[in-house]
Parts: structure tokens; sequence; C-alpha cells
């Protein structure tokens, strides 16, 4: 009797962007970690922005930054990383400039998870991120909610998104209505032209 095939690994919320930020992003760009974590997107953002491309990442928990160099170092890839909320971001490149900006909203992986981020700074965080888009640029948004953290930051940021202005940025959202629990889901924003008037952090 034949063994019956593995199940594949379903398609979740990270590898929904890391394929978008794969055919988005080219050599030479900048681009933003704004959540560092464990380092595994501020390693894809270097690997695709090359040896002539610039990567920051932001954490505000010394355990991530420690753990995203460690990654890299054995990659041998290079990032600005910077014990810093992400909501500093604008003070760290000019706006216009940057092609995308990745965040993982929730809690540290393998870490605790009653330290998580909050709606507060998550959203001056977004308005910073917009701002630093360069037309055409991509934010990629990976939402874990649920447990300690509750629903709070997530209906807060769902609100937000549909807040943004159609004529300058699109908006699609990933979400599985067929899993159970609180799966973690995938915010995609593009910005499609310059704003009159930059939203403020």
């Amino acid at each position: 009797m034949s063994e019956k095939p593995k199940a594949k690994r379903q398609l979740g919320a990270l590898e929904i962007t890391h394929r978008v930020l794969r055919k988005h992003i080219q050599p030479g760009d900048l681009c933003i970690d704004a959540t560092a974590g464990r380092g595994f997107d501020t390693a894809l953002l270097c690997e695709l922005t090359g040896q002539t491309g610039t990567v920051l990442a932001f954490d505000i928990q010394p355990d991530a930054i420690a753990s995203t160099k460690a990654l890299l170092d054995t990659k041998g890839y290079h990032a600005q990383l910077h014990l810093d909320s992400h909501a500093n971001m604008r003070q760290y490149a000019a706006d216009g400039t940057v092609s995308a900006v990745v965040f993982n909203f929730g809690w540290l992986p393998r870490g605790s998870h009653e330290i998580f981020t909050h709606a507060d700074s998550s959203i001056a965080a977004l308005n910073a991120a917009l701002t630093l888009l360069k037309v055409g640029g991509l934010l990629s948004l990976c939402i874990y909610y649920g447990g300690a953290n509750g629903y709070t930051e997530r209906d807060a940021l769902l609100e937000y998104i549909a807040s943004l202005d159609s004529r300058y940025y699109t908006v699609v959202q990933c979400q599985f209505p067929n899993r159970t629990g609180d799966p973690p889901f995938a915010v995609l924003i593009t910005k499609d032209a310059q704003p009159p008037q930059e939203v403020e952090s």
C-alpha cells in the first residue's frame, strides 16, 4: 500500500508578502524592515537589494537586533540595524526614496507574547513609511493578533488602511476565512501617486 503524499505547507501571510517582495525589489534599492524580529525579512531584503542596495532595520528589543545581526553574519549580509522604534524611521532616510517597507505586527517570534506592537506607534510608523516611500513603492504588512495582544491593534490597523485615499494608494488585504483560530493575514499597499500633502507622523 503506497503512502499518502505529504500535504503541502499552507500558503500563509509571510509567504504571500515574500513572493510579492521578490517581484518588486531590485538590486540597488533602499528598503526598510520596520520590525526586525529574528532577521528573516531583513535577510530577504539584503538578498534582493544586493551589494549596491541599502537595508535599514528597526526593533525596540535588543534580543531582536542581536538575532538579526547573527543571522546576517551567517549569510554575509550587511544592514543598518537600529535599536529604535519604527515610528522614528524618518530620522534615518529621506522622504520619497524608499522602494519597500516591511512590517510584522504582533510579537517577537520565539519571544514573549506579553511584548507586542501597539496601535499608536504602529500607525505612526505606517504614516512615516508612506512618506518615505517613492511613487511605485510597496508596504507589506503581516498582522498577527489574538492571544495576549488581543484585537485592538488589528482593528485600528484595518481602520487606518481603509482610510487611505484610493487616488494615491492601492490596498490589498489577504485573509484566510476558512481557517480556524486567529490566522495572521497580509496587507499590501502600493503608493501609486504622490499625495499633494503627505500624512504626518
